[in-house]
């Protein structure tokens, strides 16, 4: 029995209205193992964003389909969404800090209130 066996009923389940079930612990640690592994072959291929363009479609489907296919079966349709942009978020906002500090600028985070507000 493979990866994609049709017996295989290991992924996200969805209810009798066709809502997903709500991932237990185990389903989460499965579903992060997918998109790591997704991500690892992404970074090894030097594809940064594999779903906003038809060439980075194409590049992902060839070198990581696989990988790809193993994510969105252990991972629910909108995660697999959210994780695969924030990717691509996460990488815009790391290239931006990297480019204030290279020009001599200083990140500063927010300061947030301590205490309760009188």
């Amino acid at each position: 029995m493979g990866w994609f066996s049709s017996n295989d009923d290991s992924g996200v389940k969805k209810t009798s209205g066709g809502a997903f079930e709500t991932p237990s612990r185990t389903n989460r640690a499965k579903c992060y193992e997918a998109r790591d592994a997704f991500f690892e072959c992404l970074d090894k291929h030097q594809i940064l964003d594999s779903i906003n363009s038809s060439s980075g479609r194409q590049a992902t489907a060839k070198a990581c389909g696989d990988a790809d296919k193993v994510f969105e079966k252990n991972c629910a349709h909108s995660w697999v969404e959210y994780f695969k942009k924030q990717r691509v978020v996460n990488y815009k906002k790391e290239m931006t800090i990297k480019k204030i500090e290279a020009e001599g600028g200083e990140i500063i985070a927010p300061q947030l209130p301590i205490g309760n507000p009188k």
